[in-house]
Protein backbone atom coordinates (compact mmCIF):
# COMPACT_ATOMS: atom_id res chain seq x y z
CA UNK A 1 0.00 0.00 0.00
CA UNK A 2 1.49 3.25 -1.22
CA UNK A 3 1.02 6.12 1.33
CA UNK A 4 2.74 10.44 1.87
CA UNK A 5 3.81 10.72 5.05
CA UNK A 6 5.89 13.48 7.06
CA UNK A 7 9.52 12.27 7.45
CA UNK A 8 11.39 15.00 8.73
CA UNK A 9 11.43 18.96 8.95
CA UNK A 10 13.99 21.08 7.24
CA UNK A 11 15.81 23.83 9.09
CA UNK A 12 13.83 26.17 7.78
CA UNK A 13 10.67 24.21 9.37
CA UNK A 14 9.54 22.91 6.09
CA UNK A 15 8.27 19.68 6.12
CA UNK A 16 9.85 16.87 3.82
CA UNK A 17 7.70 14.32 2.81
CA UNK A 18 7.98 11.00 1.80
CA UNK A 19 5.66 8.94 -1.19
CA UNK A 20 6.25 5.06 -0.54
CA UNK A 21 5.76 3.04 -3.62
CA UNK A 22 5.14 -0.70 -4.82
CA UNK A 23 4.83 -2.28 -8.30
CA UNK A 24 6.18 -4.42 -10.62
CA UNK A 25 8.71 -6.51 -7.94
CA UNK A 26 10.33 -3.53 -6.86
CA UNK A 27 9.44 -0.74 -3.87
CA UNK A 28 10.70 2.53 -3.74
CA UNK A 29 11.38 5.67 -1.30
CA UNK A 30 10.65 8.92 -2.54
CA UNK A 31 11.21 12.02 -1.14
CA UNK A 32 9.97 15.51 -2.24
CA UNK A 33 13.78 17.25 -1.00
CA UNK A 34 15.57 16.67 -4.17
CA UNK A 35 12.95 14.63 -5.74
CA UNK A 36 15.12 12.16 -4.12
CA UNK A 37 14.82 8.39 -4.70
CA UNK A 38 15.66 7.66 -1.03
CA UNK A 39 15.27 4.14 -1.56
CA UNK A 40 14.88 1.32 -3.97
CA UNK A 41 14.77 -2.76 -3.50
CA UNK A 42 13.71 -5.51 -5.77
CA UNK A 43 11.49 -8.08 -4.29
CA UNK A 44 13.32 -11.12 -2.72
CA UNK A 45 16.34 -9.09 -2.70
CA UNK A 46 17.00 -7.47 0.61
CA UNK A 47 19.87 -4.95 0.32
CA UNK A 48 18.95 -1.26 -0.96
CA UNK A 49 20.27 -1.05 -4.31
CA UNK A 50 21.01 2.53 -4.58
CA UNK A 51 22.73 4.36 -1.69
CA UNK A 52 21.00 6.65 0.71
CA UNK A 53 20.26 7.95 4.19
CA UNK A 54 17.59 7.09 6.63
CA UNK A 55 17.61 10.90 8.11
CA UNK A 56 17.27 14.09 5.99
CA UNK A 57 19.65 15.22 8.50
CA UNK A 58 22.79 13.11 6.42
CA UNK A 59 21.25 14.33 3.04
CA UNK A 60 21.61 18.12 4.17
CA UNK A 61 25.20 17.25 5.52
CA UNK A 62 26.79 14.44 3.72
CA UNK A 63 25.13 13.47 0.62
CA UNK A 64 26.90 13.80 -2.73
CA UNK A 65 23.26 13.84 -4.81
CA UNK A 66 22.07 10.25 -3.52
CA UNK A 67 18.97 9.63 -5.37
CA UNK A 68 18.61 12.97 -6.18
CA UNK A 69 17.47 14.84 -9.68
CA UNK A 70 20.42 17.28 -10.32
CA UNK A 71 19.83 20.60 -12.00
CA UNK A 72 18.59 22.91 -13.91
CA UNK A 73 21.69 22.43 -15.90
CA UNK A 74 23.24 19.30 -14.75
CA UNK A 75 26.98 18.59 -14.60
CA UNK A 76 29.76 21.00 -14.93
CA UNK A 77 29.34 24.29 -16.58
CA UNK A 78 33.16 25.87 -16.92
CA UNK A 79 33.38 29.38 -15.63
CA UNK A 80 30.11 29.30 -14.30
CA UNK A 81 28.98 31.47 -17.13
CA UNK A 82 27.35 31.39 -20.22
CA UNK A 83 26.54 33.51 -23.33
CA UNK A 84 22.75 32.66 -24.73
CA UNK A 85 21.12 35.07 -27.51
CA UNK A 86 24.24 37.66 -26.91
CA UNK A 87 23.59 37.97 -23.34
CA UNK A 88 25.66 36.23 -20.89
CA UNK A 89 24.84 34.92 -17.82
CA UNK A 90 26.62 34.89 -14.36
CA UNK A 91 26.21 31.63 -12.60
CA UNK A 92 26.61 30.49 -8.71
CA UNK A 93 30.30 28.93 -8.72
CA UNK A 94 29.74 25.82 -6.48
CA UNK A 95 32.75 24.20 -7.63
CA UNK A 96 36.13 24.78 -6.85
CA UNK A 97 34.99 27.89 -6.18
CA UNK A 98 34.96 28.86 -10.85
CA UNK A 99 32.93 26.85 -12.01
CA UNK A 100 28.87 25.23 -11.74
CA UNK A 101 28.62 21.65 -10.56
CA UNK A 102 24.69 20.59 -11.07
CA UNK A 103 22.57 23.57 -11.28
CA UNK A 104 24.65 25.65 -8.05
CA UNK A 105 24.68 25.74 -4.55
CA UNK A 106 20.98 25.45 -4.44
CA UNK A 107 20.45 23.58 -7.59
CA UNK A 108 16.98 21.57 -7.90
CA UNK A 109 18.64 18.30 -5.96
CA UNK A 110 19.14 20.73 -2.83
CA UNK A 111 15.09 22.15 -2.93
CA UNK A 112 11.87 21.35 -2.00
CA UNK A 113 9.62 19.65 -4.54
CA UNK A 114 5.96 19.06 -3.99
CA UNK A 115 3.52 15.81 -4.65
CA UNK A 116 1.61 16.52 -7.24
CA UNK A 117 0.05 12.92 -7.47
CA UNK A 118 0.67 9.92 -5.34
CA UNK A 119 -0.56 6.50 -6.42
CA UNK A 120 0.13 2.76 -5.65
CA UNK A 121 2.94 2.70 -7.88
CA UNK A 122 4.00 6.05 -8.79
CA UNK A 123 4.58 9.42 -7.75
CA UNK A 124 4.65 12.56 -9.70
CA UNK A 125 6.49 16.10 -8.28
CA UNK A 126 6.88 19.36 -9.34
CA UNK A 127 9.02 22.01 -8.67
CA UNK A 128 8.98 25.63 -10.22
CA UNK A 129 12.42 28.13 -10.58
CA UNK A 130 12.19 31.68 -10.15
CA UNK A 131 13.73 33.79 -12.81
CA UNK A 132 17.73 34.55 -12.01
CA UNK A 133 17.62 31.27 -9.88
CA UNK A 134 21.38 30.53 -9.18
CA UNK A 135 22.10 33.01 -11.95
CA UNK A 136 19.50 31.53 -15.06
CA UNK A 137 17.29 33.32 -17.28
CA UNK A 138 13.59 32.33 -16.78
CA UNK A 139 11.39 30.30 -14.47
CA UNK A 140 11.71 27.43 -14.95
CA UNK A 141 8.73 24.88 -13.82
CA UNK A 142 9.97 20.97 -13.69
CA UNK A 143 7.87 17.92 -13.16
CA UNK A 144 9.41 14.37 -12.60
CA UNK A 145 7.08 11.12 -12.42
CA UNK A 146 8.37 7.74 -11.01
CA UNK A 147 6.32 4.70 -11.97
CA UNK A 148 7.59 0.83 -11.15
CA UNK A 149 5.94 -0.49 -13.82
CA UNK A 150 6.06 -4.48 -14.43
CA UNK A 151 9.12 -6.36 -15.17
CA UNK A 152 11.45 -4.38 -12.59
CA UNK A 153 11.32 -1.34 -14.69
CA UNK A 154 12.09 2.15 -12.50
CA UNK A 155 10.48 4.44 -15.22
CA UNK A 156 11.46 8.15 -14.51
CA UNK A 157 10.02 10.50 -17.15
CA UNK A 158 11.10 14.36 -16.57
CA UNK A 159 9.30 17.32 -18.19
CA UNK A 160 10.41 21.07 -18.19
CA UNK A 161 9.37 24.64 -19.50
CA UNK A 162 10.18 27.82 -19.08
CA UNK A 163 9.03 31.66 -20.28
CA UNK A 164 12.23 32.94 -21.17
CA UNK A 165 15.29 31.13 -23.00
CA UNK A 166 17.67 28.92 -20.56
CA UNK A 167 19.17 25.49 -20.06
CA UNK A 168 17.56 22.81 -18.93
CA UNK A 169 19.28 19.58 -18.04
CA UNK A 170 17.91 17.51 -15.44
CA UNK A 171 19.07 14.04 -14.36
CA UNK A 172 18.71 11.69 -11.65
CA UNK A 173 21.61 10.99 -9.92
CA UNK A 174 21.48 7.73 -8.16
CA UNK A 175 24.56 5.52 -7.13
CA UNK A 176 23.72 1.74 -7.95
CA UNK A 177 25.33 -1.04 -6.05
CA UNK A 178 23.52 -4.63 -6.89
CA UNK A 179 25.29 -6.76 -5.18
CA UNK A 180 25.09 -5.26 -1.15
CA UNK A 181 28.64 -5.70 -1.15
CA UNK A 182 30.50 -2.67 0.67
CA UNK A 183 32.11 -1.62 -3.36
CA UNK A 184 31.05 -2.02 -7.25
CA UNK A 185 34.65 -3.32 -7.99
CA UNK A 186 33.17 -6.85 -8.91
CA UNK A 187 30.40 -5.37 -10.96
CA UNK A 188 30.28 -5.26 -14.87
CA UNK A 189 29.65 -2.53 -16.83
CA UNK A 190 28.50 -2.85 -20.90
CA UNK A 191 27.78 0.59 -22.54
CA UNK A 192 27.13 1.48 -26.29
CA UNK A 193 29.14 4.30 -26.33
CA UNK A 194 31.83 4.56 -28.86
CA UNK A 195 33.11 8.00 -27.78
CA UNK A 196 33.54 9.90 -24.38
CA UNK A 197 35.15 13.44 -23.34
CA UNK A 198 37.64 13.54 -21.67
CA UNK A 199 38.40 16.12 -18.80
CA UNK A 200 40.83 18.62 -17.68
CA UNK A 201 42.42 18.37 -14.05
CA UNK A 202 39.61 20.08 -12.60
CA UNK A 203 36.84 18.00 -14.60
CA UNK A 204 35.69 20.63 -17.33
CA UNK A 205 35.52 18.73 -20.98
CA UNK A 206 39.00 19.45 -23.06
CA UNK A 207 36.27 19.77 -25.87
CA UNK A 208 37.80 16.87 -27.59
CA UNK A 209 35.73 13.47 -28.46
CA UNK A 210 38.01 10.67 -27.73
CA UNK A 211 37.58 7.14 -29.24
CA UNK A 212 36.82 4.87 -26.27
CA UNK A 213 39.41 2.20 -27.93
CA UNK A 214 42.11 1.07 -25.80
CA UNK A 215 40.96 3.38 -22.42
CA UNK A 216 39.33 2.20 -19.48
CA UNK A 217 36.21 4.18 -20.37
CA UNK A 218 35.91 0.92 -23.40
CA UNK A 219 32.30 -0.91 -22.25
CA UNK A 220 31.05 -1.68 -25.32
CA UNK A 221 31.67 -5.34 -24.39
CA UNK A 222 31.24 -5.96 -20.29
CA UNK A 223 34.14 -4.56 -18.69
CA UNK A 224 34.53 -5.20 -14.52
CA UNK A 225 34.68 -1.87 -13.01
CA UNK A 226 37.66 -3.00 -10.53
CA UNK A 227 40.00 -3.68 -13.69
CA UNK A 228 38.58 -0.19 -15.22
CA UNK A 229 39.28 1.44 -11.97
CA UNK A 230 42.66 0.63 -11.64
CA UNK A 231 43.36 2.50 -14.73
CA UNK A 232 42.25 5.59 -13.51
CA UNK A 233 39.10 7.69 -11.64
CA UNK A 234 36.30 7.39 -13.67
CA UNK A 235 34.07 10.89 -13.82
CA UNK A 236 32.92 11.20 -17.42
CA UNK A 237 30.63 11.51 -20.06
CA UNK A 238 29.77 8.53 -22.22
CA UNK A 239 28.65 9.78 -25.50
CA UNK A 240 25.79 7.26 -26.43
CA UNK A 241 24.49 9.81 -29.23
CA UNK A 242 24.62 13.06 -31.36
CA UNK A 243 21.31 14.31 -30.04
CA UNK A 244 18.78 13.04 -27.55
CA UNK A 245 16.24 10.63 -29.44
CA UNK A 246 13.86 7.96 -28.79
CA UNK A 247 14.33 5.29 -25.81
CA UNK A 248 16.52 2.85 -26.67
CA UNK A 249 18.33 0.23 -24.30
CA UNK A 250 22.25 1.67 -23.70
CA UNK A 251 23.72 -0.60 -21.62
CA UNK A 252 23.64 -2.92 -18.78
CA UNK A 253 25.22 -3.12 -15.45
CA UNK A 254 25.72 -6.02 -13.25
CA UNK A 255 26.60 -7.22 -9.58
CA UNK A 256 25.99 -10.37 -7.54
CA UNK A 257 22.88 -12.15 -9.39
CA UNK A 258 21.23 -9.21 -10.55
CA UNK A 259 21.24 -6.84 -13.79
CA UNK A 260 20.28 -3.54 -14.28
CA UNK A 261 19.59 -2.84 -18.15
CA UNK A 262 19.68 1.32 -18.84
CA UNK A 263 17.32 2.99 -21.34
CA UNK A 264 17.27 6.19 -22.00
CA UNK A 265 16.37 9.25 -24.73
CA UNK A 266 19.82 11.11 -23.30
CA UNK A 267 22.86 11.76 -25.74
CA UNK A 268 25.00 11.00 -22.61
CA UNK A 269 25.76 9.04 -19.79
CA UNK A 270 27.79 10.28 -16.69
CA UNK A 271 29.91 7.57 -14.98
CA UNK A 272 31.54 8.56 -11.52
CA UNK A 273 33.02 5.23 -9.72
CA UNK A 274 32.28 6.93 -6.49
CA UNK A 275 35.59 6.04 -5.45
CA UNK A 276 36.20 9.55 -3.35
CA UNK A 277 33.02 9.41 -1.47
CA UNK A 278 33.95 7.77 2.06
CA UNK A 279 31.11 8.97 3.61
CA UNK A 280 31.47 9.43 7.19
CA UNK A 281 27.63 8.25 8.70
CA UNK A 282 26.15 5.07 8.08
CA UNK A 283 23.55 4.81 4.86
CA UNK A 284 20.82 2.55 4.50
CA UNK A 285 20.49 -0.10 6.89
CA UNK A 286 23.24 0.84 8.41
CA UNK A 287 25.63 0.14 5.82
CA UNK A 288 29.04 2.02 5.61
CA UNK A 289 30.25 3.98 2.75
CA UNK A 290 33.75 3.56 2.16
CA UNK A 291 35.69 4.10 -1.49
CA UNK A 292 33.36 2.88 -4.71
CA UNK A 293 30.14 2.39 -2.51
CA UNK A 294 27.91 2.97 -5.65
CA UNK A 295 28.48 3.80 -9.17
CA UNK A 296 26.52 6.75 -10.09
CA UNK A 297 24.68 6.15 -14.26
CA UNK A 298 23.32 9.74 -15.01
CA UNK A 299 21.50 10.05 -18.27
CA UNK A 300 21.92 13.67 -19.24
CA UNK A 301 23.15 16.00 -22.10
CA UNK A 302 27.15 16.49 -22.70
CA UNK A 303 28.46 18.63 -19.59
CA UNK A 304 29.46 22.10 -20.57
CA UNK A 305 28.12 22.17 -23.87
CA UNK A 306 26.73 24.89 -23.83
CA UNK A 307 30.16 26.08 -24.85
CA UNK A 308 30.80 23.60 -27.32
CA UNK A 309 28.22 24.72 -29.94
CA UNK A 310 29.17 21.51 -31.83
CA UNK A 311 27.33 19.30 -28.83
CA UNK A 312 23.88 18.27 -28.30
CA UNK A 313 22.92 21.62 -26.43
CA UNK A 314 20.84 22.17 -23.23
CA UNK A 315 19.01 25.29 -24.38
CA UNK A 316 15.48 25.26 -23.31
CA UNK A 317 13.25 28.06 -25.24
CA UNK A 318 9.31 29.09 -24.50
CA UNK A 319 7.98 27.27 -27.32
CA UNK A 320 9.51 24.27 -26.63
CA UNK A 321 9.06 21.15 -23.95
CA UNK A 322 12.27 19.41 -21.88
CA UNK A 323 11.10 15.73 -21.95
CA UNK A 324 13.38 13.09 -20.63
CA UNK A 325 12.54 9.22 -20.37
CA UNK A 326 14.88 6.31 -18.22
CA UNK A 327 14.49 3.15 -17.51
CA UNK A 328 16.07 0.91 -15.39
CA UNK A 329 15.62 -2.53 -15.05
CA UNK A 330 16.12 -4.58 -12.49
CA UNK A 331 16.26 -8.84 -13.00
CA UNK A 332 17.70 -11.78 -11.65
CA UNK A 333 20.92 -13.72 -13.80
CA UNK A 334 23.39 -16.08 -13.14
CA UNK A 335 26.15 -15.28 -10.85
CA UNK A 336 29.74 -15.08 -12.28
CA UNK A 337 31.21 -18.34 -11.84
CA UNK A 338 27.89 -20.64 -10.91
Amino acid sequence: MSMTERLATLPDGSPVERAVLHGGGLSASVLSFGAILQDLRLEGHSPPLVLGFARIEDYLAYSPYFGAIAGRCANRIAGAAFTLDGVTHQLDANFLGKHQLHGGKLGTSHRLWSFEEVGTSHATLTLLLPDGDMGYPGALTARVRFTLEPGGVLDIRITATTDRPTLCNLAHHSYFNLSGEADILNHQLRLAADHYLPVDAELIPSGQVASVAGTRFDFRTPQRLGDACARGPIDHNLCLAPARGPLREVGELRGGDLSMRIRTTEPGLQVFDGAPLAVPVPGLDGRAMGAFPGIALEPQVWPDAIHHPDWPQPVLRPEEIYEQHTQFVFARVAAPGS
